[in-house]
């Protein structure tokens, strides 16, 4: 193979792997068990909550994306350079939200190794914080991170169209829900913390960074960044969207509505794994437990690789410290998991933390966006600024009105 060849091979590699990476974060145990709830309890209609999502997804990523390529920037950079200190608090938010993310995430392995193969949750959750200590220790750890993403990825995505091929789902009544949601008033609250678990905190910055770290950056790839984000995002919202079609099925008989089986999902402390036991059977959740294991390792990667990634550039002692600091971040979610327990409702709770963060840190990059010192003379499109912006009011908006009911579910079911 000759060096050109194995040139675009590698960079092909590295796109991958960060799209990969940014999906696989935001597929993790929050966005297999948030969509499995919510779908349960709002049926067909929660079509539409998906669709919204999809769409600010894109065009907050995208946003997100272009920036930091055209700069070559950091996160936290880009915010330093429009105001000093905004970068610190930048990373400081992010970092909180990414812990908030990775203790959920932790939590979420530990459900699926017991889908599994029936190994106890604090069991499980010491082992899933071992395992990616493990692939960070490894003389290769980014580049086996790359790898980890990209089968898990492929993992979650045979299980979740197996079990959506099986459980038979009303497609029709669902593409209708699109546009005549029942209850629409109802669907803020999901749509936040699906929101923030596609796309809030930690999430969007994961794989712009790792493309960094990988040597892009400038205006001559800010087609790679986007390239790389569109594949990201096309990989989540078709695992989105073939779950919620796999939960409708199971929730429903043709037109009829499986009320016992629904509410039997909505109830579960795994309310995921019990969708697919619904469809399939012992088999159906023990596959599951393999897409949460899966989604959930990758998550905890993500989670720790990325929030340390806005702290390193702050202080050369985090920066040539990297990877301890990423075994701590892990250790230290895992720590706060077994003395919590509850990863489902944790899980639904860093959702809605996670989407606070959205505004604030999709506000910075669209306004650094028209900074010449940030962007150079890269331009970056009227239309995606003005989209960017409705997303950002809107996701403040549902962020402020639906986090402290989380909060309050959150605090019953712990304190119950």
């Amino acid at each position: 193979m000759s060096n050109e060849n194995k040139k675009d091979t590698k960079s092909m590699s590295v796109l991958l792997g960060a799209a990969f990476l940014m999906a696989t974060s935001a597929i993790g145990p929050g966005f297999l068990t948030q969509t499995s709830k919510f779908t349960a309890q709002y049926l067909a209609s929660f079509a539409f909550v998906i669709v919204c999502v999809v769409i600010m997804d894109v065009i907050a990523q995208t946003n997100v994306w272009s920036v930091i390529g055209a700069s070559g920037l950091r996160g936290q950079d880009i915010a330093n350079k429009m105001l000093p200190g905004l970068g610190v608090f930048l990373a400081v938010l992010v970092s909180i939200g990414g812990l908030a993310f990775n203790i959920g995430n932790v939590g979420g392995v530990s459900l699926g190794l017991n889908a599994l193969a029936g190994i106890p949750e604090k069991v499980g959750i010491i082992l899933a914080g071992a395992l990616a200590i493990c692939i960070f220790l490894s003389r290769s750890g980014k580049t086996l991170m790359d790898k980890v993403a990209q089968i898990m990825g492929a993992i979650i995505l045979v299980v979740i169209l197996y079990v959506c091929i099986t459980s038979r789902p009303p497609v029709g009544t669902a593409v209708m829900r699109v546009f005549t949601p029942e209850n629409p008033k109802d669907l803020f609250a999901p749509m936040i913390t699906l929101l923030g678990g596609s796309c809030g905190g930690y999430i969007t910055f994961s794989g712009a960074h790792r493309l960094l770290d990988a040597g892009y950056g400038g205006e001559k790839d800010v087609a790679h960044f986007r390239k790389s984000v569109f594949t990201g995002v096309g990989v989540s919202a078709t695992v989105r969207i073939l779950l919620f079609l796999a939960v409708l099925g199971v929730c429903t008989s043709g037109a009829t509505v499986l009320t016992d089986v629904a509410e039997t999902i909505i109830g579960a402390s795994n309310p995921a794994a019990e969708a697919f036991r619904q469809a399939a059977g012992d088999i159906g959740y023990r596959l599951f437990g393999l897409a949460l294991f899966a989604a959930g390792t990758t998550s905890v990667i993500g989670a720790a690789y990325t929030s340390v990634s806005f702290l390193k550039t702050l202080n050369p002692f985090i920066m040539k410290n990297e990877k301890w600091f990423i075994v701590g971040f892990i250790a230290f979610s895992t720590l706060v998991m077994v003395l919590v327990g509850n990863p489902a409702e944790v899980l639904i709770l860093v959702g809605a933390l996670n989407g606070l963060i959205l505004p604030i840190s999709l506000g910075i990059i669209l306004i650094a966006s028209r900074n010449r010192k940030i962007v150079g003379d890269y331009k970056h499109p009227i239309a995606l600024i003005v989209l960017g912006v409705i997303v950002a009011l809107a996701a403040a908006y549902l962020g402020g009105t639906t986090f402290v009911t989380n909060i309050q579910n959150f605090i019953k079911a712990i304190s119950g």
